[in-house]
This record gives structure tokens, C-alpha cells and sequence, in this order.
């Protein structure tokens, strides 16, 4: 990836472009197509029984990328490209993330927490598929168009939110906590926070610390927070060509994503060490422990390293 002035060199259907410190997109382009692929594993874990997300296929469906909408109908599989290994249990994967988050609200709740943030929500449906205590208010924090979209789809659907939600649109790089205020989020209350497949590059490193900074300040004693973190990519000479004939053979089946392309670099901060430093006391996770908590089958060592198996995963309590 090539980085200028705190800008991330990507490539959008075939464009040749830079990204900015205030650029957007949609669904269907740069970061937002990677919420769409997630949508698509969700979709496709939920035809198997091991989640339940109802909403994800429609979404999936109204975005219109064509071998993502064939994975959640069920007419194809990840394992359709299986060049590389990590596609072969992309359903598994994201399957036991939306598990893990899934248990993380639900233990919230059972803690009488009734505040819940979701930064960059996405295609997130957890306001209209968890079943909320009532008094619950969820606030929904994404790009403009992101939360239009997927606002407008499920309303056609007839989908009515299991909470009190309250969409918040704005982009996290701008002044997203006074944007939430407004919204009526009240800082004094606990509050349970979640950045689900954020901090792993697609903020610049001083943003995720303005985000981790910013959720502390407004989170009162016993809030909650999960999310998960690390590197999407190494910057090696070796991986930076394995991934460049992998994201060459995507496009093939014409999945136009390459995760170095979409991603920043930078000095980032070990989340948990910051979070402790902050106040928060943490709780980690891997990959395999949520394979196994899912009751999902194991990584094999079948090539499945680098990147995607250092991403790592944090609970924090606000002491």
C-alpha cells in the first residue's frame, strides 16, 4: 500500500484512486464492500444454523454485488475462490465474530445495561434481530449513505427495531461524540460499546486512538466494550505478492476488494495495554476461541497464517 500525507492508496471498480481523510462511500465500494462480504458470510452461517441474522441475504441482496449476493442465496460458496485458504472458512470466521458479539450485547444486558453504541455499524442488524431488554436505546454510527441505505431496505422489508434506535450519520473521523449527544446519548448512563471489524487498519492510527479516547471519555463506570483489532495485512515483500495474486484471482469472480489497498499503516497502539492505561479493565480473545466457543471446527494448519490469524479480540469493563 502506498501512504501519502495519511492517505491509502485503493483501487474502485477499476478506478485508480487515493483515499482522504474525509472521503465516503457506499456498500457497494472500497470499505463498505468489505461490510457486504460479512453481510454475505452472515447470510450464508444463518442458512447452516449457526447464527441467526435474518436481515443479512436482503441486505446482501439490495446492495447488488453479484458473487456476494450468489454466496447469502446460497447458489455459491467462499470456497468458489478458494485460491486463498482464508476464503474457505470465511463463513466459519464471520460466523463466530457475530456469535462472539452476539453473546457480548446479550451479557450487557443481563448486566442491566440499556445504552448500546455501534460504530460503523454497517450492515448490522443487531437493533432489529436481538431481542433487547425493554428501555434499550441503540445508537447506529456510520457514513450518511450507509446508514440511508440500509435504513430505507429494511423499512421496505417491514423490519421494525427490537430497541429504541437512534441512527447517528456521521464518519468517525469527524466529531462523532457531539453528533451522538445530540442524538440523546447520555454519558452519565452505562453504556455498551461496540467496533466490530474496525480497528484493523481502516482508521489512520491517530483516529483509532481519537476513537478509543473519545468512547472512555463518554463511557461512565461498569460500560462495556468489545471489538477487535490488529493488522488486516503485513507490509512484508512476500505477502504484499501473495496478496496481490489473490486479489488478481477475486476479480476473476469479480470481487473487486484488496485489503492492503483499503487499509492504513501506522504505529497503532495495542488495544488492550491502551485501554488498561484509559481505566478499562480487558479480557482477550483469538480466533480459535471463538471457533470454539461457536462450536465451530478448528484452523488447520492448512496455510491459514498471517494476518487474518493475528487478529485478536478484546471485552473491556470501565472501572
Amino acid at each position: 500500500m502506498t501512504v501519502r500525507d495519511g492517505s491509502a492508496h485503493q483501487l474502485v471498480e477499476g478506478v485508480d484512486t487515493a483515499r482522504t481523510d474525509d472521503d465516503t462511500w457506499d456498500l457497494a465500494t472500497s470499505v463498505g464492500s468489505t461490510a457486504t462480504m460479512v453481510a454475505a458470510a452472515r447470510a450464508a452461517a444463518t442458512r447452516r444454523g449457526v447464527i441467526n441474522d435474518p436481515f443479512a441475504e436482503p441486505l446482501v441482496r439490495a446492495v447488488g454485488l453479484d458473487f456476494f449476493t450468489r454466496v447469502a442465496a446460497g447458489e455459491a460458496d467462499f470456497a468458489d475462490v478458494a485460491a486463498d485458504p482464508w476464503f474457505r472458512r470465511m463463513t466459519d470466521v464471520f460466523a463466530a465474530r457475530a456469535r462472539y458479539y452476539d453473546d457480548f450485547f446479550n451479557s450487557a444486558s443481563a448486566a442491566g445495561i440499556r445504552q448500546v453504541v455501534i460504530v460503523a455499524s454497517g450492515l448490522d442488524s443487531r437493533a432489529y434481530r436481538l431481542s433487547w431488554p425493554a428501555g434499550t436505546t441503540v445508537y447506529e454510527v456510520d457514513q450518511p449513505e450507509v446508514i440511508e441505505f440500509k435504513t430505507a431496505t429494511l423499512a421496505r422489508l417491514g423490519a421494525v427495531p427490537t430497541a429504541d434506535l437512534r441512527t447517528v450519520r456521521i464518519d468517525l473521523r469527524q466529531d462523532w461524540p457531539a453528533a451522538l449527544q445530540e442524538a440523546g446519548f447520555d454519558a452519565s448512563l452505562p453504556t455498551a460499546w461496540n467496533a466490530e471489524g474496525l480497528m484493523i487498519g481502516f482508521l489512520p492510527p491517530d483516529a483509532q486512538d481519537r476513537l478509543l479516547d473519545n468512547t472512555t471519555a463518554l463511557s461512565a463506570s461498569t460500560s462495556r466494550f468489545a471489538g477487535d483489532y490488529g493488522a488486516m495485512t503485513d507490509q512484508s515483500e512476500e505477502t504484499q505478492q501473495q496478496m496481490a495474486a489473490q486479489v488478481n484471482y477475486w476479480r476473476e469472480h469479480g470481487i473487486d476488494i484488496d485489503p492492503v489497498d483499503l487499509s492504513y499503516t501506522g504505529e497503532y497502539h495495542d488495544v488492550p495495554k491502551y485501554l488498561q492505561a484509559k481505566g478499562w479493565d480487558t479480557v482477550g480473545a483469538t480466533l480459535t476461541d471463538l471457533l470454539g466457543a461457536a462450536r465451530l471446527p478448528p484452523l488447520q494448519d492448512e496455510g491459514l497464517g498471517g494476518a487474518p490469524a493475528s487478529i485478536l479480540y478484546v471485552t473491556a469493563t470501565r472501572r
